[in-house]
């Protein structure tokens, strides 16, 4: 069975003149490697195709896969994310995590809170600042937290983003709005811990993979899990297993987000617990970071017995339950 892999190279991007910041969420030439030698070893042809702009030409060129292992992450606009899929879907070509509007939903976090807000699940309460003049009509109580809305990696998070008052959520929300050109996400700060869990697989069959708790060590940037702090977790940040009722309650929590969101395959779901120790739904990473030493998902894995070729295993297989069944193609799936 043949497969092609989709993906964003950081380094081309960065040789192109991009900064550092803004290719913060694409890959390294490790994951791909990773990536290839795994699905290699689960009995698949491997075929590298590059970034969704590289598939969309080959797509037109005739190139065609039996189904695509897709980490592309996209550059530009809200849906970045969702271009190599709706390709795919186009060419009617079967594809690995969650389809173009899943992707597109949870990449805007607060139309991503408002869909999880009415499921009925717990997210902290929230506005969209698009401009200084929505600022007026905030009617959160302090403190609160911003960061933009269609981000990921921490961008645009720091020790600023917690804001005890009016002045100080205007500075930062001045900042973010000319600094990253999209609208504000405001909301009330929750202080208790934070916890990100893993999911692997779709609908009634998706499960928690563990919970982990993120802890920021005293030389860390305080208050937030921030692009800096991400960018040194090696030596600001303890990941630390996490278990008992409290992780039981943020590990629901993420299924139920991930089940109602439609999340497919694999990925992870961020928890905070306010002020009352309740879990409370920060946001849902449908296209988790693959990195097999730096990722957050990977590095869940380990801490819960879970290897870098099982993790790739389990996504796959729930990719393949999608595809039409074949009685004269045995799928390869190795162990």
């Amino acid at each position: 069975m043949k497969v092609g892999l989709v993906y964003d190279l950081r380094s081309e991007y960065l040789a192109a003149g991009f900064s550092e910041e803004q290719t913060a969420e694409l890959d390294h030439e490790e994951t791909i490697e990773a990536l290839r030698l795994g699905l290699t070893a689960l009995g698949f042809e491997v075929e590298a195709v590059g970034s969704a702009r590289a598939l969309a030409g080959a797509l037109a060129h005739g190139r065609r896969w039996d189904f695509v292992f897709n980490i592309a992450e996209g550059l530009f606009g809200s849906g970045r994310e969702a271009l190599a899929p709706a390709l795919l879907d186009a060419w009617r070509i079967p594809y690995t995590f969650s389809d173009p509007l899943v992707m597109a939903l949870c990449l805007d976090k607060a139309m991503c809170k408002r869909v999880v807000r009415d499921l009925g699940l717990p997210t902290p309460d929230f506005a969209l600042v698009r401009s200084e003049k929505d600022l007026a009509e905030l009617r959160l109580g302090y403190p609160v937290f911003a960061k933009p809305v269609a981000e990921g990696t921490g961008k645009g998070v720091s020790a600023a983003s917690r804001a005890g008052d009016r002045k100080e959520l205007a500075a930062v929300c001045r900042t973010l709005l000319k600094r990253f050109h999209q609208p504000v996400l405001v909301e009330a700060y929750l202080p208790g811990r934070e916890f990100t869990v893993g999911v692997v697989g779709t609908g009634e069959l998706a499960r928690p993979l563990g919970v982990m708790e993120v802890v920021l060590r005293g030389g860390a940037e305080p208050g937030a899990y921030s692009y800096s702090n991400k960018a040194n977790f090696e030596s600001v940040v303890d990941y630390l297993p996490a278990v008992g009722p409290e992780a039981e309650e943020a590990a629901q929590l993420a299924l139920d987000v991930w089940r109602g969101l439609g999340c497919r395959d694999g990925g992870r779901v961020d928890i905070r617990q306010d002020g009352q120790g309740r879990a409370q739904f920060m946001e849902v990473n449908p296209l988790a970071g693959l990195n097999p030493n730096i990722s957050d998902l990977p590095i869940l894995c380990r801490m819960n017995g879970v290897s870098y070729q099982d993790l790739l295993r389990m996504i796959v297989q729930s990719a393949l339950e999608r595809l039409p069944l074949d009685p004269d193609r045995e799928r390869p799936l190795r162990g």
